[in-house]
């Protein structure tokens, strides 16, 4: 498992925000991940509350972009945090500060925790 795996797993997220779909996003996250959204103070703990988060998400018409990213590998888990840009359908960007871990289930990487938060200054 190399860092470009765990990059890789960012533009697959980045893609199934693209189709628009909140399953689809909400499928990558483990059952019981905890997701920390940039765009509500309601914290999510599984794919109901997360599904519904990416509903409302997903209508603004995201689009990610990572401007720096840490990946640390441990194991059956692995970190990406950083910097990401989001540019929205209307023209709005939001740059955030963002961590991914992920955990290997044995078949493939999922989210356990994704926390996202707009930069304070």
């Amino acid at each position: 498992m190399s860092s470009n795996d765990i990059l890789s797993l960012f533009d697959e997220w980045n893609n199934a925000l693209q189709t628009g779909e909140p399953k689809k996003v909400a499928e990558l996250y483990e059952s019981d991940a905890i997701l920390l959204p940039t765009v509500s103070n309601q914290v999510r703990h599984n794919h109901d509350e997360i599904n519904d988060y990416f509903v409302h998400f997903l209508a603004k018409g995201p689009s990610g972009k990572i401007d720096e990213a840490n990946v640390r590998i441990f194991d059956q888990l692995a970190i990406n945090s950083g910097v990401y840009t989001f540019t929205f359908q209307d023209g709005v960007v939001v740059q955030a500060r963002f961590t991914f871990v992920y955990r290997w289930d044995g078949e493939r990487w999922k989210i356990v925790e994704h926390h996202s938060s707009k930069m304070p200054e």
